[in-house]
């Protein structure tokens, strides 16, 4: 298991790459050129200084969250073909410049979605929370998006490029009779497009859960469980084709098994990058972030960490969103302290995981 941290570059991180590089354990980062929209090509200038400031820190640059994918292609438009050649040179020079993962969505319109960005805590912090009666009583998507917008305290939320959410109602339009079955075959034509440049650099795809992961003002949202992640995999049967294994997107639905999940595509080596993180279900639909501390939520991190360590995981990992804590403020959900603590609590659970099964090698 090899420990990140995101990051999202000095311009748009009020975290510096040498804090980062002080947190036990952390031996790289997860970062993107968050100012490239959807669907363009990205300079290899810029893949270059990204590396070289990650790398003069001291630390690695090998996943790249996200290379966002256009709107077009997820509506599966005439004019798909244009920006899936840019994503295919995108890939390439990723590759080329060393990375190895890249985490993607297909989640249409809305990134991952909240209806709180600072939702207070028992204990004073503030967290990311959901309420599917708050979406059901909006009546105008845009409205949510400027809400969004407007409550991250000057930094954007992840995810959320300006100026698709500038242009939600139009969005919104063009999905209208979009079904689950069209967004899967759509999903299926832009994989096969691009697979033979991952086989050919070295890149692995890795596709993250829709989060939350049901649909969400009616539009539909296709990567929510078992059945849907192995329908994903069967779309490209390849290695490279594989998954971003979030335990908070697919753990906000208690009907997810995150460890039988794990040990199953774990197994089969198609967890490429994994996400984890706590929450606490607090009635139907509706939940809230929480520490990753496995008492603090509904998520038990241990039986997590240990199905990692069952498969013998050795791809990388992030703590994922952490609270506010200490009185920091910063980007929603991407704060320093708590991260930090999340990244040391995963790695003393994988240092005791990995010990305990040797111990037991040795009994034998």
């Amino acid at each position: 298991m090899k420990m990140t941290l995101r990051w999202y570059g000095k311009e748009a991180d009020p975290i510096p790459l040498e804090y980062i590089r002080q947190i036990p354990g952390v031996t790289g980062v997860v970062t993107a050129l968050m100012d490239m929209p959807a669907g363009t090509l990205w300079p290899w200038e810029r893949i270059a200084e990204r590396k070289r400031q990650v790398e003069e820190a001291g630390l690695e640059m090998k996943v790249i969250e996200s290379v966002n994918v256009h709107e077009d292609i997820k509506l599966g438009l005439p004019s798909r073909d244009e920006y899936i050649e840019n994503y295919r040179k995108t890939v390439q020079r990723l590759g080329q410049a060393g990375v190895e993962v890249i985490c993607y969505n297909f989640m249409p319109v809305f990134d991952w979605t909240r209806t709180d960005l600072a939702s207070v805590r028992p204990d004073g912090a503030t967290a990311l929370a959901y309420r599917q009666d708050l979406v059901d009583v909006i009546r105008d998507p845009q409205e949510f998006a400027d809400k969004i917008e407007k409550n991250v305290q000057g930094f954007e939320m992840a995810g959320w490029e300006p100026e698709r959410m500038s242009e939600v109602r139009r969005l919104f339009g063009l999905y209208k009779g979009v079904s689950h079955d069209d967004l899967f075959a759509h999903l299926g034509y832009f994989l096969n497009a691009v697979m033979p440049v991952c086989e050919a650099y070295g890149v692995s795809m890795a596709l993250h859960p829709d989060d939350p992961p049901w649909d969400i003002f009616g539009l539909p949202r296709i990567i929510t469980g078992r059945e849907s992640l192995e329908r994903v995999l069967a779309l490209a049967d390849t290695p490279c084709n594989g998954l971003t294994l979030c335990a908070g997107s697919l753990g906000a639905d208690p009907g997810n098994d995150l460890p039988a999940l794990i040990r199953e595509f774990g197994g089969r080596k198609r967890i490429h990058f994994a996400h984890i993180r706590n929450v606490k279900h607090c009635g139907p639909r509706h939940f809230e972030e929480t520490a990753h501390y496995s008492d603090d939520g509904s998520l038990d991190l241990y039986e997590i960490i240990k199905a990692y360590g069952d498969v013998a995981y050795e791809g990388y990992v992030r703590p994922d969103h952490g609270r506010m804590i200490f009185g920091e403020t910063g980007r929603a959900g991407y704060g320093l302290y708590d991260r930090a603590l999340g990244a040391s609590y995963i790695n003393g659970l994988w240092e005791a995981v990995t010990k305990n099964d040797k111990g037991k090698e040795k009994i034998l």
